[in-house]
C-alpha cells in the first residue's frame, strides 16, 4: 500500500541539466543542453522536438532546465496555465519550451500550431514541446498532432528501482549527507515510486535530520513520518498498468513541479 504525504517541502532548487538523471536518455539531454549554442553557431537541421512520458518522468524538468540555462530573454516557457501571448512568436526568443501539450485549450492549440510554423520559417529558433503520450496518442487538433511529430520525438526511458536508489543516494551526497542503504529501499516499497515524490521526501528528511541533529537512517524516517508535521494518509494502490511500468529514468535529481 502506498502512502501519500503532505509535508512542508519549502522551495525546490531550480531545474538544471546537471541535477537531472539522464539514464538511458543521454542523447536527448545532450541535444537540449547544446541547442542554444548550436543555433547561434549556424544552421541546425533538427529544431523541433517532442518529448513524452508519464507524469513525474521529468519532462517538465527538462523544459525548465532549457529555459533556466539560456541567457535572459533568450528562451520562453509556456503551458496550459499561460496566456495566449506566451505562444506568440518573437524573433528575439530563440528557444520555446511548451509543456503539457495534452492540457492545452483549443485556442492554445491553435497558437502552438502557428508557433510551430513560425519557428520552422526562422532558422535561428527552435521549439521543444512535451506531453503525456506519443503524437499519435495525443487528444489534440489533428494539425497540431502532425506538427508534434514533425521533428525528433523522444520517449523518456523508464528507470529501474536500482537506478532510483542510485539517484536518491547521489542527491543525498550533493546535500552532504550519507544515506543509509535501507532508506531508499524502504521508500521504494512503501511510498509513491515516481522520482519527484521520492525526492520531495528526501528533502523533507534532510531538513528533519538537521532539526533533530541525527543521521539520516530508517528509524529517523519513521520518526519523521510519525511527527505532527506529516499528514499521513493512505492512497489507493497503483493500477496494474502503472505498477508494471516504473517511473521514467529522466527524473531529476532535485524535486520539481
Amino acid at each position: 500500500m502506498l502512502r501519500q504525504l503532505t509535508l512542508d517541502l519549502g522551495t525546490p532548487p531550480p531545474s538544471t541539466f546537471d541535477n537531472f538523471f539522464a539514464g538511458a536518455n543521454a542523447e536527448l539531454v545532450t541535444r537540449l543542453r547544446e541547442l542554444d549554442n548550436a543555433l547561434a553557431a549556424g544552421p541546425v537541421a533538427d529544431r523541433t522536438f517532442y518529448v513524452w512520458g508519464e507524469a513525474g518522468s521529468g519532462r517538465t524538468h527538462l523544459l525548465q532546465a532549457l529555459v533556466h540555462e539560456a541567457p535572459p530573454g533568450h528562451a520562453r516557457f509556456a503551458g496550459p496555465q499561460s496566456s495566449l501571448a506566451a505562444f506568440t512568436f518573437d524573433p528575439r526568443v530563440a528557444l520555446y519550451a511548451i509543456d503539457d501539450c495534452d492540457g492545452l485549450s483549443a485556442a492554445q492549440q491553435i497558437a502552438v500550431f502557428n508557433l510551430f510554423n513560425e519557428v520552422r520559417a526562422h532558422p535561428t529558433s527552435a521549439l521543444v514541446a512535451a506531453g503525456n503520450a506519443a503524437p499519435i496518442g495525443m487528444t489534440v487538433r489533428e494539425d497540431l498532432r502532425t506538427r508534434l511529430g514533425w521533428g525528433l520525438v523522444f520517449h523518456l526511458a523508464p528507470l529501474p528501482d536500482e537506478g532510483k536508489a542510485a539517484v536518491l543516494k547521489h542527491a543525498a551526497r550533493e546535500r552532504g549527507i550519507m544515506l543509509a542503504d535501507d532508506v531508499p529501499a524502504y521508500l521504494l516499497t512503501h511510498f509513491r515510486r515516481d522520482m519527484p515524490s521520492l525526492m520531495a521526501l528526501l528533502d523533507a528528511l534532510d531538513r528533519f535530520s538537521l532539526e533533530q541533529k541525527r543521521a539520516v537512517t530508517l528509524p529517523l524516517l519513521r520518526t519523521m513520518l510519525a511527527s505532527p508535521d506529516a499528514d499521513d494518509r493512505r492512497a489507493a494502490p497503483p493500477s496494474s498498468a502503472s505498477s508494471a511500468s516504473p517511473a521514467a529514468a529522466s527524473s531529476k535529481i532535485g524535486p520539481h513541479g
